[in-house]
């Protein structure tokens, strides 16, 4: 059962760490027992949005870190699902629905995608060297590397494509008049492009962090009544005998979140502190949906939230809370380079309580 449709299931699944919205199935990003990272962001494109409820994005984005051990395998998985069910439903818990398209980052230990789609349609391209961003736009133009069947037969059925040239996916689906919110994603996906440009050669997890920071170039969102709501860093060492770590801040605006790491091993402690109540008469699931209003945040949201309004009023205490935060993300980045280069080999244990233990710190700041 996803958030609004029944697919088939599948012999085995992958062991999942999600990050995602509290009122649905899927998520917004997260990574699997394999080093598979998947992540999605909303698109719109000349394909009519579907308001009739199919599979979310955020949906594909769990379907495929169940299903798939490596990100090609995920990417199979995500478009045969997509091509199968489609996509549609309101991607918002909110009476008036909202509903857009997708594209995603895969990622493996090996190789990473982008997988750009337009209702049931898609392209994708193999990313082998370097760095790549998206941002709220088509953005694989003529280097496609796999494309639905139908792609290009639909781009001149509709009479958006001549079929001469070379066939650019973003020129052809994009639309003409973009909805205003994909016109400052342009200036966002420039800034991120030129902040990666710029560490080329040398990106490290606290440069990811540093970007996802950024307010300037409004890839740190926090106006307008909206605010990053979670953001997630992984390192996948190209050697197997090294773990992947995945940083999860858990609470909204990285800039005063704090990254802390997540590593698979066997007899993982739960984290019930960034866990969202449940209900039993959920009104996302009661048709109509979103009909009420229920309280969803977590125990380290509640607190982080309480925290934030005390840095708002109160600079000074703000600042120190802050510089005391930095501190115990920069000891959890120090210990994770530091089994990262070897040089510390930590009992299983003392992985399996990692991110506990990372979030229990956090929260006795807070009180």
């Amino acid at each position: 059962q996803c958030t609004y449709v029944e697919v088939e299931q599948v012999e085995r699944t992958h062991a999942v760490v999600l990050s995602r919205p509290a009122w649905l199935w899927g998520a917004e990003m997260g990574a699997n027992e394999h080093g598979v990272c998947v992540g999605n962001e909303g698109v719109w494109t000349r394909e009519p949005v579907a308001e009739e409820e199919a599979l979310l994005g955020m949906d594909l984005v769990r379907l495929g870190l169940e299903r798939g051990s490596s990100a090609r395998e995920a990417l199979e998985v995500i478009t045969a699902l997509l091509e199968r069910y489609g996509q549609g439903g309101s991607c918002k818990e909110e009476p008036v629905p909202f509903v857009y398209h997708n594209t995603f980052l895969l990622a493996d230990r090996t190789e990473a995608w982008v997988l750009e789609t337009a209702g049931r349609y898609w392209a994708a391209q193999r990313i082998s060297e370097g760095s790549r961003n998206i941002s709220n736009q088509l953005s694989i133009g003529t280097e496609i590397t796999a494309e639905h069947a139908g792609l290009r037969q639909r781009a001149r059925g509709q009479g958006w494509w001549s079929g001469d040239g070379e066939f650019s996916f973003a020129e052809v689906f994009s639309l003409e008049h973009q909805p205003a919110r994909m016109e400052a994603a342009k200036a966002r996906y420039r800034a991120g492009t030129e902040l990666l440009r710029q560490h080329a050669g040398h990106i490290t997890a606290e440069t990811f962090m540093a970007i996802l920071r950024d307010k300037a170039s409004g890839i740190c969102v926090d106006s307008e009544g909206f605010r990053t709501a979670g953001s997630m860093v992984s390192v996948l060492p190209q050697d197997p005998a090294l773990p992947c770590v995945h940083f999860f801040t858990a609470t909204p605006d990285p800039s005063r979140s704090v990254f802390k790491p997540f590593i698979f091993v066997d007899g993982l402690k739960p984290a019930p502190q960034v866990r969202s109540p449940t209900f039993a008469d959920d009104p996302a699931k009661q048709i109509p949906r979103f009909q009420r209003v229920v309280d969803r945040r977590h125990e380290l949201y509640r607190r982080h939230q309480a925290a934030l309004e005390l840095m708002e009023k109160d600079q000074e205490q703000g600042q120190k809370l802050l510089e005391t935060l930095r501190e115990l993300e920069k000891q959890g980045l120090e210990g994770m380079n530091a089994l990262l280069a070897g040089t510390v080999a930590p009992r299983p244990e003392e992985l399996a309580d990692l991110f506990f233990d990372c979030v229990e710190a956090e929260m006795k700041f807070y009180t």
